[in-house]
């Protein structure tokens, strides 16, 4: 049974018909999805003069009587391709031309699209389903329009390329010109909708291209400081040089005397801890042009209140991390007796291990517009990965309600997470109403390195307990680093359940004895989330001591993990836990559980690929680690090789993955490809340090990322067949190559790793 829609209301804006539905109307529709979020409907029809039609059966799909197709990306594109990945799962459903797709960007609206948060490699599992279904739900209409026209049964019919047709008759008729005759339809219904057999997908599961390709290759694509708008200013603003620092007094007649500059403004930002999504406090210039705005900012006289970190010294803090491991912490989880496996082992080996602070270091540099018009409404143009963040944080800072600001999110050049932050759109906000005008915020690369939202530096032990007969009995992690919670409060002095649950407490060998503890730590900084966040370092430390235990116990690395995995089982980790919870990337453990049987799998791809025993046996220098995050299995191989001159290169990356259904391959291989280069750079040349309070690192000549000279030569992505769930891609490259180059480095000099960066 389809369920009548109800009546068409004219829009206001264009006077042609468009069906409104009610907030009931909207509750009715919400069974369509999964995910928590509601599938729109939204049907436009011929207006009094006779204009084109429109088929719009959910907030994502629009059909044309000219037979164009539109779909909407509602997820961030940095790179990912997800502005490609999401449509194309329902341009499959739908049996689209997908040559003559249009996509167009949507801007921030909760209620409308769902989560638009693109961060935690989550939008291809959360919207998977949900696309297939909106992709469907057209079909379904379509093909009931088609069938109905020609008196056949709908299960005769199906769709491609454009076109319903008929398999009976060879009929076939193009979407456009079925655009009237579902004026009047109505929505079918959830339990009616069938989707397609795997089988039978065009896109899903292929190499498909990004939508954008040819716009970024020929610099015709958009990002945050590309948009122009009239009578525009630009702002850049002087932060206080240590996080919490206050205006004491400034002085604006040098800066207002430079060529160009309008105005000096104040921002008011909060005490420390700043907080998530603030703007920090600053003095911003105004100008007619990007250059007058740097030049007045360097001619700007201020005094400063340094604050409570104005001695913070990095590297100090770290040795202090160090020594609290080898004190007793707060237990997370606990499995056996660790202490008595360690009074009776035979064998104990203990191992600390230290990684730095991280930038972001986006390519393209924060930056937002923002118009706070006459009305009090305010529009925003921001290359945002969390849209509804920065609407909200906006409205917040004008003191407005939400449903005034408007976020439009262009491309981004490059996020890694900090650009789900909002604080420099809430700068732009501010700035536009002093100037009431239109201002763009543009940051510059030592504003980028010196006020980030910085991956926390780290401090871990791990002790490991041998019995007589060389087995593993014992497991004891310790970690310390400022949480992404000090952030926002002095309280949060342990790492959250979250950030434990990356790599740490998830971890899965079969070892008898069990205890992982934290430790406390304050955070003196801005500390948030970067690509795969906790697990950088909790998979540095594990799996270089894995590699270490294999040697001492005499086996080769990679049959050491498999036989730590044991038997193929699924692991919940919960009945472990001590006073907390396993979060498992925010879903369900039965959805999602541990499976030791697919990790072994990309194990065993990944030895075979790289021909990991033979190539040993030859004496190649090769560092294997396998690990699993965002519930995406990964198995990591680096080769190393000489130069002429006795240098050491990576030669060849080889990576297993097994992130179930892999929706674009093409999208997948890409960020394997880009992800062993960035957790390079973090692996040998990039680290962040503060001396009295202040970030010392300014541009790419300190805060270093790899050259293509030291760039991977060659990167073998082996994507495993699978029918489960999709998971993430966009940060699972990341963990386990740090380790697999440590461990690579030590067959090449005997030395062990054991902290970041280190040298090749």
């Amino acid at each position: 049974m389809f369920p009548k829609l109800p009546f068409l209301k004219k829009n206001p804006k264009d006077q042609s018909q468009v069906f409104i539905p009610s907030r009931r109307d909207f509750l009715k529709l919400s069974t369509l999805a999964t995910g928590g979020f509601v599938l729109g409907v939204n049907f436009q029809c011929s207006g009094p003069k006779g204009e084109s039609l429109t088929f719009a059966p959910n907030a994502y799909i629009s059909i044309s009587s000219d037979n164009q197709v539109t779909l909407v990306a509602h997820r961030s594109e940095m790179g990912t391709g997800i502005r490609t990945s999401l449509p194309q799962i329902m341009a499959d459903e739908l049996g689209a031309d997908w040559s003559r797709i249009k996509i167009i960007q949507a801007e921030g609206d909760e209620e409308k699209y769902g989560n638009q948060n693109t961060d935690g490699s989550f939008s291809v599992r959360m919207f998977y389903e949900p696309m297939r279904k909106a992709g469907a739900t057209a079909r379904t209409m379509l093909i009931a329009a088609a069938s109905n026209k020609w008196g056949v049964d709908p299960k005769e019919c199906d769709t491609q390329k454009g076109k319903v047709f008929h398999s009976g008759s060879g009929k076939e008729i193009p979407f456009g010109d079925l655009v009237e005759s579902l004026q009047n339809a109505s929505l079918p219904a959830p339990e009616s909708i069938e989707l397609r057999e795997f089988s039978s997908y065009q896109l899903i599961g292929k190499d498909v291209p990004i939508y954008d390709l040819k716009d970024i290759t020929r610099g015709k694509a958009v990002f945050g400081a590309d948009v122009n708008l009239p009578d525009m200013k630009i702002a850049v603003v002087l932060r206080g040089p240590v996080i919490g620092a206050k205006v004491v007094s400034f002085s604006d007649g040098k800066a207002l005397a430079v060529p160009g500059v309008e105005q000096v403004v104040k921002i008011s930002g909060p005490s420390f801890p700043p907080g998530l999504d603030k703007a920090l406090e600053g003095v911003a210039v105004i100008a007619s042009n990007t250059w007058s705005a740097i030049k007045g900012r360097e001619a700007l006289e201020v005094s400063w209140d340094l604050g409570e970190n104005q001695n913070y010294n990095s590297e100090a803090q770290l040795a202090e991390m160090v020594k609290s491991t080898s004190q007793n912490g707060k237990v997370r989880r606990e499995r056996g007796n660790f202490a008595q496996a360690k009074s009776s082992a035979a064998k104990v080996i203990e191992r600390t291990y230290e990684a730095p602070f991280y930038a972001h270091a986006t390519l393209e540099p924060p930056a937002a517009i923002a118009h706070v018009k006459s009305d009090g409404s305010c529009e925003v143009w921001s290359p945002s990965q969390h849209p509804q963040w920065a609407r909200d944080a906006v409205a917040t800072a004008l003191d407005i309600d939400a449903s005034l600001v408007k976020v439009n999110v262009t491309l981004l050049g490059g996020g890694f997470g900090r650009k789900s932050k909002p604080d420099y759109v809430v700068e732009a906000a501010l700035l536009s109403k002093a100037a009431q005008a239109p201002v763009r915020v543009q940051w510059t690369r030592e504003d980028d390195l010196h006020f980030d939202f910085y991956h926390s530096h780290s401090a871990q032990r791990i002790i490991a307990s041998l019995d007589s007969s060389n087995a593993l009995t014992g497991w004891n992690h310790h970690t310390v680093f400022p949480a992404i919670g000090s952030t926002g409060s002095k309280d949060e002095l342990h790492p959250s359940d979250g950030e434990m649950g990356l790599g740490c407490v998830d971890f899965p060998f079969d070892v008898p004895n069990i205890r992982i503890e934290s430790h406390e730590s304050t955070g003196h900084v801005r500390v948030g989330w970067l690509r795969s966040v906790s697990n950088i370092h909790h998979a540095f430390a594990m799996h270089c001591m894995l590699d270490e235990l294999a040697e001492a116990r005499g086996l080769d690395p990679i049959e050491h993990a498999l036989s730590l995995l044991g038997e193929d089982r699924e692991i919940t980790f919960q009945s472990e836990m001590v006073g907390g919870e396993y979060g498992n990337y925010g879903e369900p453990i039965d959805a999602y559980p541990w499976n030791t049987g697919r990790m072994k799998a990309v194990i065993r791809e990944v030895a075979e690929k790289s021909n990991w025993k033979q190539s040993m046996a030859n004496g190649k220098i090769m560092g294997f680690a396998a690990h699993k995050s965002f519930l995406t299995y990964v198995a990591c191989v680096v080769s190393l090789e000489k130069d002429n001159s006795g240098n050491l290169r990576v030669e060849d990356v080889y990576y297993a993955v097994d992130c179930g259904i892999a929706v674009n391959t093409d999208r997948v291989r890409s960020q394997f490809e880009g992800g062993s280069q960035f957790a390079h750079s973090l692996a040998t040349t990039s680290a962040i340090t503060f001396e009295n309070g202040v970030a010392q690192q300014h541009n790419f000549d300190t805060y270093k990322i790899i050259r293509m000279p030291e760039a991977p030569r060659n990167i073998h992505v082996h994507i495993m067949e699978s029918m489960e769930k999709p998971t993430g891609v966009g940060e699972p490259p990341v963990p386990p190559y740090i380790p697999a180059l440590a461990n690579a480095m030590y067959q090449a000099s005997g030395k062990r790793i054991y902290k970041l960066p280190f040298q090749i």
